[in-house]
């Protein structure tokens, strides 16, 4: 039975008989039982760890999951923030993910970070703000899918409007990076003698008697006005930047196009700013974001909506499939084979990120494709017409 049959079978035979002991003795009906305690929740999203597809092996590749839904919360009046870093999924040592949420009015305090900051909108809208690095301001509102990147050092904030706020996924280049270790506005200030500040900034010291004593991080205020005043009062003497440091990522078409489902990739060909690198991609039920691996960089993922499931193929004979669905981050290192598969009913969306400013990747089909058919024949044991059918250009999402 195919391991694609099998599943079908599973889910089928499970969901009739409406319980998960059900769906460990369907699929475990080739293996020994397993009458042990379970957390039964977790075992029926992780259907390719309990019983694993007969391909995988058994010495087993580095975990590549880790669902946010693990992650520490940490709360404040106007939002909350949690992370996926290196701590938490150590394969993950190029980029690491920040998921925050803010009220209307709720603000991500003036900061800036030592890595650069990726991100896109999940929900809702926000006003983000920072300067050039000749000083000029940028003052932007931004919406679901949009994204923004602020280079290494650039001071910025962001804040939620009306009628509901935002929340929108940070991705840092730089694997060890935590929200913790950001140059926060107050606390910068708060570190500061008064004598100090005063001369800086040149009034009188009692202007700051009444400076926060701890960090803002994230805090609750008025939602802003209009765009267009924001932007004039912060452009000031200097006047506006030049540089975009936003990108509407729905005005652009997919980059790819299939029956299966498409792919928006931007990098810095497009967004000039950039030098982390996006692919958006949606796969439709029954479809499969092709055979590939990346040449140029590790793959950061971030799972949407819908469910997948992902088989990487690592050197010295090893392989290892897990599932996921939406709220989970995967992690691909660089050169290695995989693919994403669409095991549920609804469209799969994952973001695929890499500390790149340029998108990369090989195709399994297409190197296929573009080898000579009697050595390709050789190895795989198969007709001129199998080797015919493989697609020439790739198909990322397949089928066709």
């Amino acid at each position: 039975m195919s391991a694609f049959t099998r599943r079908s079978f599973i889910g089928t035979a499970a969901a009739a008989v409406g319980s998960f002991a059900a769906l460990q003795k369907v699929a475990g009906a080739n293996h020994p039982s397993d009458p042990g305690p379970a957390n039964q929740p977790l075992d029926g999203q992780n259907a390719d760890s309990i019983w694993p597809p007969s391909t995988d092996s058994k010495s087993l590749v580095q975990n590549f999951k880790y669902p946010f839904s693990f992650a520490n919360k940490r709360v404040y009046d106007g939002g909350w923030s949690r992370e996926v870093t290196v701590r938490e999924l150590p394969v993950s040592k190029s980029l690491a993910g920040v998921n925050m949420r803010l009220t209307a009015g709720g603000v991500r305090e003036l900061h800036w970070h030592t890595s650069a900051e990726w991100a896109i909108m999940l929900y809702g809208t926000a006003r983000i703000t920072a300067i050039d690095a000749d000083g000029k301001s940028f003052v932007a509102d931004v919406k679901k899918n949009d994204l923004w990147f602020f280079p290494s050092g650039v001071p910025h904030s962001i804040q939620g409007l009306n009628p509901d706020g935002c929340e929108f996924m940070l991705v840092f280049d730089d694997g060890n990076f935590s929200e913790s270790e950001t140059v926060l506005l107050s606390d910068a200030m708060a570190h500061l003698p008064i004598e100090v500040l005063a001369k800086n900034f040149t009034v009188g010291e009692k202007a700051f008697a009444n400076l926060p004593r701890q960090e803002l991080f994230i805090f609750q205020t008025d939602v802003p006005g209009g765009l267009e005043a924001d932007q004039k009062t912060a452009a000031g003497a200097l006047g506006k930047s030049p540089r975009d440091f936003a990108f509407r990522t729905m005005e652009m078409p997919p980059t790819k196009r299939t029956k299966s489902g498409d792919v928006r990739i931007v990098d810095s060909r497009n967004f000039k700013v950039t030098t982390t690198a996006m692919a958006l991609v949606t796969v439709r039920p029954g479809g499969l974001r092709e055979l590939h691996w990346h040449p140029n960089a590790d793959e950061w993922q971030f799972y949407i909506s819908g469910k997948g499931r992902m088989t990487v193929v690592a050197t010295g004979n090893k392989a290892r499939t897990m599932d996921f669905q939406e709220g989970d981050v995967g992690y691909v290192e660089k050169t290695l084979l995989h693919y994403i598969e669409n095991t549920g009913d609804a469209d799969l969306v994952f973001l695929e990120m890499f500390k790149s400013d340029l998108f990369q990747e090989f195709s399994f089909s297409e190197w296929l494709a573009h080898t000579p058919a009697e050595l390709v024949m050789a190895h795989l044991k198969i007709d001129k017409a199998t080797y015919d059918a493989i697609p020439k250009t790739g198909g990322v999402v397949m089928p066709l």
